[in-house]
């Protein structure tokens, strides 16, 4: 077992890039985007399809309170829209539709890392887990689609805050719902300004640096792969 795990209770978890990645290489533009879409956006500039993803994510950013899937699938059918205008795709409506649909219900949209659900299966045994994620409604669908729901104790997740991280109110949330001290837990994340935001609480922050473009320089400890944590 991880030395940084010898004194702690409780393991908190990212979702994305931590136990699972995106099966098209992109978490919004998704295979069966790419299947609709993909000829039109190849006539794009990379500049323009940068903007287009930036003034949708800030659309996501700005409706974040979401109770159900509905209102998730609801809510990317709005990004898609966005996206499409911004870059004249000309998304019909039936299309904008079975996008959004599809990435809100589709698991194949999602792969689990191949060393992740006997870590955390093994983890589960001697430590409490938990999820702190930036994520939708259907993330416990994914969750289970990859094997790994029944080991976490408590979750987190930003559509019922209406936050993302690093808002402290979201390891606040984690900490008063696991009933442990911050020093007492350690949270592994791909992001380094989300650890920051972990860190400045008294939790222990654990780079997961899966996603290659996660590999840098930090103050934190950095592991590659989950299976780091119980040689």
């Amino acid at each position: 077992m991880h030395n940084l795990l010898s004194d702690k209770s409780v393991i908190f978890f990212d979702v994305g890039y931590t136990l699972d990645y995106p099966a098209s290489g992109d978490w919004m533009f998704t295979n069966r985007f790419y299947e609709i879409a993909g000829e039109r956006l190849n006539q794009c500039r990379d500049d323009q399809i940068n903007k287009a993803r930036a003034t949708g994510a800030d659309y996501l950013e700005k409706v974040h309170l979401i109770l159900n899937e509905e209102d998730e699938a609801g809510q990317f059918y709005q990004y898609y829209r966005i996206v499409s205008e911004c870059l004249n795709l000309n998304l019909t409506e039936a299309e904008l539709t079975s996008i959004a649909r599809d990435r809100t219900y589709n698991m194949d949209n999602y792969k689990i890392y191949p060393d992740v659900r006997e870590v955390v299966q093994e983890l589960s045994k001697t430590f409490r887990l938990g999820i702190i994620s930036d994520t939708w409604p259907s993330i416990e669908n994914q969750l289970r689609a990859i094997g790994v729901l029944e080991y976490f104790s408590f979750a987190t997740y930003s559509f019922s805050l209406g936050v993302f991280k690093p808002d402290r109110n979201m390891y606040l949330d984690a900490l008063g719902k696991c009933g442990c001290d911050a020093r007492e837990t350690v949270f592994v994340d791909d992001s380094t300004v989300n650890l920051d935001g972990a860190a400045e609480l008294g939790i222990t922050p654990i780079l997961i640096a899966a996603n290659p473009a996660s590999d840098v320089d930090i103050p934190y400890t950095k592991i590659h792969s989950l299976s780091e944590l119980i040689r």
